[in-house]
């Protein structure tokens, strides 16, 4: 099939711009993934279509020489907040003074664009297939990448769209939600006596998180482990009521490995050691932090918050070669290699299934989530050039 469209920056600018003023929050992606499907075709993408969750899917054929490589964003954006609070209206997809604008400028849309035109550039002449995955629910776990990896699709390797200013990405903390619940007996504040409080064990929990959070790991490209009481929410929430319900929540950033069920255990082990057996009428429940979630297809699951964690060794002939291909903007020599602050979807991709995985997208982190989103266009256009690059090196890593 020949291109209809040219795959030149100035059209992947436009293609984002598109992007950028269509809202696409978590479980609402329809839209923009109706959109993404229709400029694989119109660039010349084979296998097109969504799947059972409503990724989005398409694939440049190559020659057959190399296993795929994988280059994968996100369909979902974050919330944008007071309108009145942005310089440039969120959904407008301006661009002035230099830069693309809008939610989604630089999480995760404008890579989202830059990826899929890099990968119509190579079309005819990439050594193995290119699959472009477009997910859902990044922004809320990664549902999307988790699905699609656990329908079978393999790809040899992975480049995740999220923002590395230009560096190359190797991995990441995961995180997970733990809820640690104290049942008691509510009951009126003038009689205490005919209550169980759950408040009475909050001290206790508290200092086992502490100690927990003392004894984290340490991982020499990741840094830390860390581990916080980050809430402590009471029903009944009336004031003269003693409360029969308190959560304390735990926000934990992981190392590779972790698992739900494990985090879980520990958490547990650490409150049952400082809370003893607890006073009569009051009980202790630790489990992971879950929520529904409803995919624009209709599919609902029950998910736990966990994202895992994940990291590449930096001398793996992947990451190498993905370092040379890119190189220094400004300078001699292979790109920086490090971790992102953030968790991504190559917690499944890498963390879960074992594919090679890395980062390389334009953008600063320090506009993600803000009103003050926005992708440098100089930036953006090097990114570019340098894609095709990339993949052809991860393609020649993978032979």
């Amino acid at each position: 099939m020949g291109n209809a469209r040219e795959p030149t920056f100035e059209n992947a600018l436009a293609f984002a711009q598109d992007l950028i003023r269509i809202p696409s929050p978590s479980g609402d992606e329809e839209a923009v993934a109706r959109r993404v499907i229709e400029e694989y075709e119109a660039l010349g993408f084979e296998d097109v279509r969504t799947d059972d969750v409503g990724n989005a899917i398409g694939v440049v054929k190559g020659r057959g020489e190399a296993p795929s490589v994988m280059l994968n964003c996100h369909l979902d954006v974050v919330a944008e907040g007071d309108h009145s609070e942005w310089e440039f209206p969120p959904f407008s997809g301006a661009v002035e003074q230099g830069f693309l604008h809008g939610r989604g400028a630089m999480d995760i849309k404008g890579p989202l664009a830059l990826q899929t035109y890099a990968a119509a550039t190579l079309m005819g002449r990439a050594r193995g297939d290119i699959i472009v995955a477009h997910t859902v629910f990044e922004e809320r776990g990664g549902l999307g990448m988790q699905r699609l990896l656990d329908s079978g699709v393999r790809p040899g390797a992975v480049v995740i769209g999220e923002s590395t200013h230009g560096d190359v990405c190797i991995g990441h903390r995961g995180r997970g939600e733990v809820e640690v619940v104290i049942h008691g007996l509510a009951g009126h504040a003038s009689a205490p006596g005919r209550a169980a409080n759950a408040l009475d064990l909050v001290p206790a929990v508290l200092t086992a998180l502490h100690k927990l959070a003392e004894a984290q790991a340490e991982d020499p490209m990741l840094g830390r482990s860390t581990l916080v009481a980050t809430g402590v929410d009471v029903l009944p929430e009336s004031r003269n009521v003693i409360p029969d319900k308190v959560t304390v929540v735990v926000d934990w950033r992981v190392l590779p490995g972790a698992t739900d069920e494990w985090m879980e255990q520990s958490v547990e082990a650490a409150v049952r050691a400082e809370v003893g057996d607890p006073p009569a009428g009051l009980t202790v429940e630790v489990r992971m932090a879950a929520q529904p979630q409803t995919t624009y297809t209709g599919i609902t699951s029950e998910r736990s918050l966990f994202t895992p964690g994940f990291v590449m060794a930096p001398d793996d002939p992947v990451v190498r070669a993905a370092a040379r291909a890119v190189g220094q903007r400004d300078g001699d020599g292979p790109a920086t290699v490090r971790p992102w602050a953030f968790a991504t979807d190559g917690g499944w991709s890498r963390g879960v299934h074992g594919i090679p995985t890395v980062g390389f997208a334009p953008g600063e982190e320090r506009y993600a989530h803000t009103n003050r989103e926005r992708l440098s266009l100089d930036e953006a256009r090097w990114t570019f050039e340098r894609y095709p690059l990339l993949i052809d090196a991860v393609h020649r890593a993978l032979l």
